[in-house]
């Protein structure tokens, strides 16, 4: 798909986007999916992982995110499996087909490409020629594996969302940026999310938003997003999942209910994809596929 096809598709009206890979596999008892957060359910349990893209595209999901989050050369090293990062790409793109074909629908698939380092720590972030480097070879890999898009997502600083951003629209493929962020619009480096949306705003990127962030705290980080650009809105929140160790998402889960009725604020606020994060299952996204079409 290119570009110009992609903003067209987001034009029609709100699109809904599936719900979490890595944190419903493991609610699922699939345990493998916490070794490189969801590389070890495409290693050890691919049956799982393609059933659950099914349960997404049978429940309404118009687009399904890939298992690739981790499945970049950069991640893969330390554990010796760099060389079979090409290989388990292109596995998690043909699963995600396989998973909306089995369920009778026709959903796009999108590729995960995420920080080099811990979405969460900011902090750790490397310097500008390794950010470079790695992620057009993350980008690289993940075209090649053709899917319909790049999903890049919980981004934590400007720097890295900027540099992922110009690395993966060289692929030629249709781009959408998401942003982690904390209380008050602000990504979990402090920087503004405004400026993270304009910054990423580059040929090729076809969206902008806010992902893994509490709901309570996404619409004011989505708002600073539409302040800093005028492309398309993504918005897909956490939903209470690791809050031990992150505690601005600390909350009471949501019901699919009240999800939903969250994600229809977003799309009533200019988010044309809609979905979710961390936290949630195919029955939040029944329940945001059926609340935006009524």
């Amino acid at each position: 798909m290119a570009p110009g096809e992609m903003r067209a598709w987001l034009a029609e009206r709100p699109r809904v986007l599936d719900g979490a890979c890595g944190s419903e596999l493991l609610r699922n008892g699939v345990t493998a999916a916490a070794y490189l957060w969801g590389v070890g359910a495409l290693l050890d349990a691919t049956d799982a992982v393609r059933n659950l893209h099914r349960d997404y595209a049978a429940a309404g999901a118009e687009a399904l995110t890939a298992a690739t989050f981790r499945v970049a050369p950069y991640a893969l090293r330390g554990a010796g499996l760099e060389a079979r990062a090409g290989e388990l790409a292109a596995l998690a793109v043909r699963l995600a087909r396989e998973g909306t074909r089995a369920a009778g629908r026709n959903a796009l698939v999108f590729a995960s490409q995420t920080t080099l380092e811990d979405c969460y720590r900011p902090d750790l972030v490397p310097d500008d020629a390794t950010l470079a480097r790695e992620h057009a070879a993350t980008a690289g890999l993940l075209a090649a594996a053709k899917p319909d898009a790049l999903l890049l997502e919980t981004f934590n600083t400007v720097r890295e969302a900027r540099i992922a951003a110009d690395a993966a629209t060289g692929t030629g493929l249709p781009v959408v940026v998401s942003l982690a962020c904390q209380e008050g619009g602000r990504l979990l480096s402090d920087e503004d999310a405004r400026d993270a949306a304009a910054a990423v705003a580059v040929p090729g990127v076809v969206a902008v938003g806010v992902n893994c962030t509490a709901a309570r705290e996404l619409m004011a980080a989505l708002v600073r997003v539409a302040e800093g650009t005028d492309l398309p809105l993504v918005a897909y929140a956490n939903n209470a999942w690791s809050s031990s160790d992150s505690p601005w998402l600390a909350a009471d889960p949501l019901t699919p209910l009240l999800y939903a009725r969250y994600a229809l604020a977003w799309a009533a606020a200019g988010a044309r994809l809609v979905g979710g994060c961390c936290g949630t299952a195919p029955a939040h996204i029944a329940a945001v596929a059926s609340t935006l079409q009524s």
